[in-house]
């Protein structure tokens, strides 16, 4: 039990992290100017427009604004919490609380 518990607390910091990265990805969509064949830029932008992309299909953009990321980032933090919980729920039945 202790095991799961550890696998999803490594699960949901890993969430945190991409959350992260997407919240880069986002603010760096604010300069047009930005040079995305720079390889940090790129590697940016690869790992996380497949993800937004499954929402820019759902959410189409309003008056040319991109309000995909915000839905986006719901379905992020919904997992995090539900990952989180149940982390904390098999390892406090795992220590017998």
């Amino acid at each position: 039990m202790e095991i799961l518990a550890t696998f999803l607390q490594v699960l949901t910091k890993t969430i945190e992290i991409y959350s992260l990265i997407l919240i880069i990805r986002v603010l760096l969509s604010w300069f047009p100017n930005i040079d995305w064949s720079n390889p940090i830029f790129s590697s940016i932008s690869s790992i996380t427009d497949p993800y937004l992309n499954t929402f820019r299909g759902i959410i189409p953009a309003i008056g040319g604004l991109d309000i995909s990321p915000i839905l986006a980032f719901i379905v992020l933090n919904l997992m995090e919490q539900l990952l989180g919980r149940a982390a904390f729920s098999v390892f406090s039945t795992s220590v017998g609380f």
